[in-house]
């Protein structure tokens, strides 16, 4: 029997979804989901607030706080290979009395977490695409076509749609698609970030890139050093989180109690280096600092690095050819990182309906007969991601709003776990393979403090003086969601949420 399974038995569950998963496949698709250019459309309001030398360096300090949450993270899945993961583990190291209530607040931080994070990478993908079209079709200044809001939103519709298709089909196309995702984003990424400085040359100076600071109140609003640096790095709290889709499917990996972890750590290892060479590229690559958020200029201001890439290419080659090229390599990524959270947020969804955790459970927990996939849980994930991305006809700050939303859950959901595992009695704790000893108490506090430190953080206004247009809606979203799932615990779900069930136990019984 697989190391995995055995484990997962013990815990009290029997194996239902199909075991292929090999550690490459595994490691593809959480790599994935984090992606090398998921920070491409917040690139340019990070610089903004506080120069290059606060966004490169940024990186290297969020870097090094992800490392702690990574191994506490690692540790746990290795101890507790189950397809629920996070909530999984948040129940179990909590003990009886609170392990209800710990899992039940994981479980839904981190399904609000993933759901929107799925919005997401529609957005990413969408304003990708709408640029794509503009340098294609003769750029802003050259009679390009612009999409309008309303094209914008079918775009983005269409995107989740077609995630969602793929994710109803077969584990093991999804799987390919993962490992033809890992080479995408590796080999485009290595294209990206070697070629841009080399089409740029001349590029900018290291004293600009390394130690440049400078701040734009009459665009920004932000007057403060300190807080300015606080917004200029949520580009980097935003890239480098992800890696828990190892943990959710340890239940389709073989060995998953060591391939879970390490696929958990490589990915943070991976994309700590070409997250930061790619921030490096673009800022190395600058030509005109104030031009770049021109309204009027080729991209028409809406997506600062896809100006940078077009600024090299037009400069070198008079012509927007290679930039174009270079954004459908970005695009990709962003197509492969929604593939991969669309695929975590309904594994999710279908291990909280599996212990009838919420509405409608007998409905999302539902396996495929055909393709042993939760396909509801996929179309319920999807339909919700839709639905956050219909204020686009509206607003302006939806992204900003999607992706406080996204981060605040799906972070938020790992400090449940970490906090637990921070308090319990060492004794109680069965290690996995990968076990990090006397040194789990620290490791797991500094994650949970840098945990609260980034969700505080993305709760923060993000322009100034707030406007309706520019108002950072994600605290109310947020608290509305959290007060009504908190009053549904209170009146009526600590009667009845136990947490995970065992479902060997369920079936010998019945």
């Amino acid at each position: 029997m697989d190391s995995g399974e055995k484990r997962l038995n013990e815990l009290g569950y029997k194996q239902e979804l199909r075991r292929e998963m090999t550690m490459f496949k595994t490691l593809a698709l959480t790599f994935s989901s984090m992606a090398v250019f998921t920070g491409t459309p917040l690139y340019g309001v990070s610089l903004l607030y506080a120069g290059p030398a606060s966004l490169i360096w940024g990186w290297v300090v969020v870097t090094f706080f992800t490392w702690f949450v990574g191994l506490a993270m690692a540790e746990i899945c290795s101890s507790f290979p189950t397809t629920g993961s996070l909530y999984f583990w948040a129940a179990h190291l909590a003990g009886p009395r609170w392990g209800p209530f710990a899992s039940w607040c994981c479980a839904w931080l981190e399904t609000i977490g993933l759901v929107s994070g799925i919005g997401a990478q529609a957005y990413s993908g969408a304003q990708a695409l709408q640029i794509i079209i503009l340098l294609s079709t003769g750029t802003n200044t050259g009679g390009g076509y612009f999409a309008s809001r309303s094209v914008f939103l079918c775009m983005y519709i269409g995107l989740t749609l077609v995630w969602a298709v793929l994710n109803t089909f077969a584990l093991r196309v999804i799987a390919y698609l993962g490992i033809i995702s890992i080479w995408w984003q590796v080999l485009g990424g290595l294209v990206v970030i070697i070629g841009l400085p080399l089409v740029a040359s001349p590029t900018q100076s290291a004293s600009y890139v390394f130690t440049h600071f400078e701040m734009s109140p009459e665009s920004t609003g932000v007057s403060s050093k300190l807080y300015a640096v606080i917004l200029s790095v949520l580009l980097s709290n935003y890239c480098l989180y992800g890696y828990d889709t190892a943990a959710h499917l340890t239940e389709e990996t073989k060995g998953a109690d060591r391939t879970g972890p390490t696929a958990i750590l490589s990915s943070i290892g991976i994309i700590t280096v070409f997250g930061w060479a790619y921030n490096l590229a673009l800022t190395f690559s600058i030509k005109d600092p104030n031009y770049l958020y021109d309204p009027n200029n080729e991209t028409a201001g809406a997506l600062v690095p896809a100006q940078i890439i077009y600024d090299a290419f037009h400069g070198r080659f008079h012509s927007s050819t290679g930039a174009v090229i270079f954004l459908c390599i970005i695009w990709g990524s962003f197509f492969f990182c929604g593939l991969a959270v669309t695929t975590s947020a309904a594994r999710v969804v279908y291990a909280l309906s599996r212990d009838n955790g919420i509405p409608f459970s007998p409905i999302w927990r539902r396996i495929h007969p055909k393709y042993k996939v939760p396909s509801n849980a996929v179309w319920l994930c999807a339909s919700i991601g839709i639905l956050l991305g219909l204020p686009i006809l509206k607003l302006d700050v939806v992204f900003t709003a999607i992706i406080s939303i996204s981060t605040i859950g799906w972070v938020g959901g790992y400090a449940v776990p970490i906090f637990a595992r921070l308090v319990m009695a060492e004794e109680n704790f069965k290690p996995g393979p990968f076990y990090l000893g006397r040194a789990s108490r620290p490791i797991c506090l500094v994650a949970f403090l840098w945990i609260c430190y980034t969700c505080s953080a993305f709760l923060l206004p993000t322009s100034y003086p707030i406007r309706w247009k520019t108002f950072n809606y994600a605290p109310i979203a947020l608290g509305i969601v959290l007060t009504l799932v908190m009053l549904w615990w209170l009146l009526d779900a600590r009667r009845w949420f136990k947490g995970p069930v065992r479902n060997i136990e369920v079936q010998n019984g019945g």
